[in-house]
């Protein structure tokens, strides 16, 4: 067989090792690999007018071996890139040349290719593909299971978010990041006796502000899923700021945080899921308690940096298993099915389940939202995260 290996999507630590996997895995069993660059937009470019070995076609695909993928599990990042294309809704600029019609113009809104992408796949002879990443890039493969290709999905991203599993790839490193830095911060924060505004990423879900909250110890905690009052905030924080030794307080928030009555702050424009950039509540956030108490504040965003640099153990551990769980699916002739874990144990979901709902925090038992804090008290028979 012929196996395509693509990543979508934000990168997260775990995503070399996790190709690294599949490709090990499939030469051991006398296959072949094949990676697609640039996520789906690899196929989306792939000119299938031209020879495979063009040096246009050359930039979308690469054989993989052994040797290509030695070195690779030991960075994060993907070696393979990605972007956020998705060929069902190809915005018109964003058309490649060789699939614009003598009709094409720049304004003419977006447009479905998936039938370039099946012809593509026909092309370059794969019998299955593997796509890690998440909610965004594996609802197209889900679009193209149900165009008749065998397609498997492993769920990444470091939000923790993808609706049907308990754990994605990257989470861990995120949070291990995100305390990392929190804990830095407490130097400058304490040292100039401030309140310290930290901003994390995370759009539906709050897991990442929740959880690196909860383990750095922080005195407040906001989550997308519970809107704000500023000024009840700002009370609590100069509250806790005055009680501590060390004359100072901090909180995280999400990047996908509003305040009460407010809107999500999102800017530029809609990318091929309808996503708009986030960023910025945290500014404004640190804004508003400086104006109510009068006290100085430090805003951060870790953002990229939540994201960066090499996996950590865990990460580790679950892109290589649930790298040999889509391969044992690839090699038992099943498609539609996402790899996952679920109370603890590894398994397997329709990859349409997904699309079924949206994953969050569970406020009512991991979240104090009188007090904006973290409340994790009774975790007997929960998963390792919480989530």
């Amino acid at each position: 067989m012929r196996i395509g290996i693509l990543t979508g999507g934000g990168d997260v630590p775990g995503l070399n090792p996790c190709i690294k996997a599949v490709v090990v895995r499939a030469v051991e069993e006398g296959h072949q690999a094949v990676g697609i660059r640039r996520g789906w937009g690899g196929l989306l470019q792939f000119n299938t007018d031209e020879p495979i070995d063009s040096p246009e076609n050359k930039k979308c695909v690469i054989p993989l071996d052994r040797n290509v993928v030695r070195t690779v599990a030991r960075t994060g990042g993907t070696f393979l890139h990605t972007s956020r294309t998705n060929p069902s809704n190809v915005r018109s600029k964003e058309i490649p040349l060789h699939l614009r019609t003598d009709e094409w113009a720049e304004d003419q809104g977006s447009s479905d290719h998936t039938t370039h992408v099946l012809s593509v796949i026909e092309m370059l002879g794969l019998d299955a593909i593997i796509a890690i990443g998440g909610d965004d890039t594996l609802s197209y493969a889900e679009r193209l299971h149900r165009e008749g290709m065998h397609v498997l999905a492993i769920p990444k991203t470091m939000d923790n978010d993808v609706f049907g599993t308990d754990y994605c790839i990257g989470f861990s490193t995120a949070v291990t990041r995100s305390v990392d830095f929190i804990n830095n911060l407490r130097t400058s924060t304490g040292s100039h006796e401030r309140i310290a505004v930290i901003e994390l990423f995370g759009r539906n879900s709050g897991e990442t502000s929740l959880i690196a909250a909860y383990l750095s110890g922080v005195d407040r905690a906001i989550i997308s899923e519970v809107p704000f009052d500023p000024e009840k905030l700002a009370n609590f924080l100069l509250a806790d700021k005055n009680t501590n030794p060390s004359n100072y307080s901090m909180m995280t928030i999400s990047e996908g945080a509003r305040l009460e009555g407010g809107a999500i702050i999102e800017t530029g424009e809609r990318d091929a899921y309808g996503h708009r950039k986030l960023g910025g509540i945290g500014q404004l956030t640190g804004e508003a308690i400086k104006d109510i108490t009068g006290e100085n504040i430090i805003y951060q965003q870790i953002a990229y940096l939540m994201r960066s640099g090499a996996p950590d153990s865990l990460d580790l551990m679950v892109a290589f298993n649930f790298a040999h769980m889509a391969m044992d699916m690839v090699l038992k002739g099943q498609g539609g099915r996402m790899v996952a874990l679920r109370g603890g144990v590894y398994t397997d979901i329709p990859i349409s389940m997904i699309m079924q709902g949206r994953k969050q925090v569970d406020v009512g038992e991991l979240y104090d939202i009188a007090n904006y804090k973290p409340k994790v008290r009774h975790v007997a028979g929960m998963p390792m995260f919480l989530s």
